[in-house]
């Protein structure tokens, strides 16, 4: 059953899960094997929904759905015109900077063309741990929000492995030696990168919206393993 963030008669928010396509594309893999998020709630409402922007297949976090057609165009012009504040959280590999910004162009669709990038990062939370990560004999994380104001594919993992902190978990762009820590000593595989909050003025209500999302099950058992207590407090 998808978790619902927001509802009305114009959009749903949902919590897409990790490893979920939103729907199928032709950059999509094996896709004929598995459900996209699309008929997940077609099965669920027996109703169509339509994605109003994307997240990757790895990220987990709230995206939004038009109840019709005709709705779709007017939300889709506030993530173009830079109206929606949006916040996600990545857990990194090392002490990331307290705050800053990365403003390096990243491949489009077409991987022939570079677009302008800018994501504004602030870290939250850091830890230490006497487990030893190739090369070194201990290893170090930090919990971090990102802002980004461009909507770039893959943006924030590209960017967060520029600065030379990737996301745990990231099998493209991240760190291979971290990620098998990760699955060797909390069991979790999946992509740290989580769209924890929307908000914006809706377009139809003029009621301006903070939707937020709670985290997946395998951030909960990475707080605890870090002594990071105050997982509520990033729920709003």
């Amino acid at each position: 059953m998808i978790a619902i963030c927001f509802e009305d008669e114009y959009i749903l928010a949902v919590h897409k899960p990790n490893n979920v396509l939103v729907h199928h594309s032709s950059m999509a893999r094996n896709q004929a094997e598995e459900k996209s998020l699309v008929q997940l709630l077609f099965d669920e409402y027996q109703l169509p929904f339509y994605p109003i922007h994307r997240l990757d297949r790895k990220t987990s976090g709230i995206i939004l759905f038009a109840k019709k057609k005709e709705f779709v165009a007017p939300f889709q012009e506030l993530f173009v015109t830079n109206q929606i504040q949006k916040i996600y959280y990545g857990l990194v590999r090392g002490h990331i900077p307290e705050t800053g910004k990365i403003d390096s162009p990243v491949k489009g669709r077409d991987a022939n063309v570079h677009k302008e990038a800018l994501t504004y990062f602030k870290s939250l939370q850091t830890v230490e741990l006497d487990i030893p990560v190739h090369p070194y004999t201990m290893s170090r994380y930090s919990l971090v929000e990102l802002t980004p104001k461009t909507g770039r594919l893959h943006q924030l993992r590209i960017h967060l492995n520029k600065i030379s902190h990737p996301l745990i978990g990231d099998p493209k762009y991240g760190d291979r030696f971290h990620n098998r820590m990760f699955e060797t000593e909390f069991g979790c595989s999946n992509l740290f990168l989580h769209a924890k909050q929307l908000e914006f003025i809706h377009p139809f209500t003029d009621e301006k919206l903070l939707i937020t999302a709670n985290f997946p099950s395998n951030w909960n058992t990475v707080f605890k393993a870090f002594g990071w207590k105050e997982i509520e407090r990033y729920k709003y």
